[in-house]
C-alpha cells in the first residue's frame, strides 16, 4: 500500500559555499541532524532515486544557527563547493537511523487513505509539505478536490501502515460541508 523506499534518505540540501575553504552551508532536512557527526561518508546528488550520487568522506560537521556547516574531503575551496550547490546530502536507506516505535518516514505516508475519526473517507495523501511548524498532508479527495490537512499531534489519531490508513480528527470548518 505504501510507496517503495527510495535509495537514499535526504539529510540536507546544499545551499551555498560558506567561506573560501570549501565548507558547505546545508539546510537540514532530517529529524536527526546530530547523526551527521557520527557518519564517515555521505552521498551527494540531485535526486534520492538516482544511482549517480557521489560518495564523500566527512571531515567536519558543525551547527551554525539553524543550518549545518559541512566539510567534505576533496572539497577544498569555494569553487569546488560551488559545484555542489543545490544538491542533496543523503544517506543510504540501510544506514538510516532506526525509527522509534510509532515513527514513520514521510515517503511511507504517500498513498495512504485519510479517514476522519467519524469514519468518513477524505482521500489519499499525494504529497507532504514540511512547513517547519508542522507537516501538511496534501490529499487528493474525490469529493473535495485537493485538500490541505495539518498533521499535528491533535489531528493525527492513528497511522496504520499495514492497512494503508491514517485516521485524523479534522479541525471544525476545514471541509466545506463538515
Amino acid at each position: 500500500m505504501t510507496t517503495s523506499p527510495p535509495s537514499y534518505l535526504l539529510l540536507g540540501e546544499i545551499l551555498r559555499p560558506h567561506g573560501v575553504a570549501g565548507e558547505l552551508k546545508v539546510r537540514v532536512l532530517t529529524a536527526y541532524p546530530e547523526r551527521l557527526a557520527s557518519l564517515e561518508t555521505v552521498h551527494i546528488g540531485r535526486d534520492p532515486e538516482s544511482p549517480q550520487a557521489a560518495v564523500y568522506h566527512i571531515q567536519a560537521v558543525r551547527f551554525h544557527q539553524s543550518y549545518l556547516l559541512l566539510r567534505l574531503r576533496g572539497v577544498d575551496d569555494r569553487n569546488q563547493a560551488e559545484l555542489l550547490r543545490g544538491q542533496f546530502v543523503m544517506v543510504k536507506m540501510e544506514d538510516a537511523v532506526p525509527l522509534d516505535e510509532g515513527e514513520v518516514y514521510l515517503y511511507q505516508l504517500i498513498g495512504l487513505t485519510v479517514r476522519t475519526s467519524e469514519g468518513r473517507v477524505i482521500g489519499k495523501i499525494v504529497e507532504i509539505l514540511e512547513t517547519g511548524a508542522n507537516d501538511v498532508y496534501i490529499v487528493n479527495s474525490p469529493q473535495y478536490g485537493e485538500v490541505l490537512l495539518p498533521a499535528t499531534d491533535e489531528t493525527v489519531i492513528e497511522t496504520d501502515l499495514p492497512n494503508g490508513l491514517i485516521i485524523m480528527k479534522l479541525p471544525e470548518g476545514l471541509l466545506p460541508d463538515a
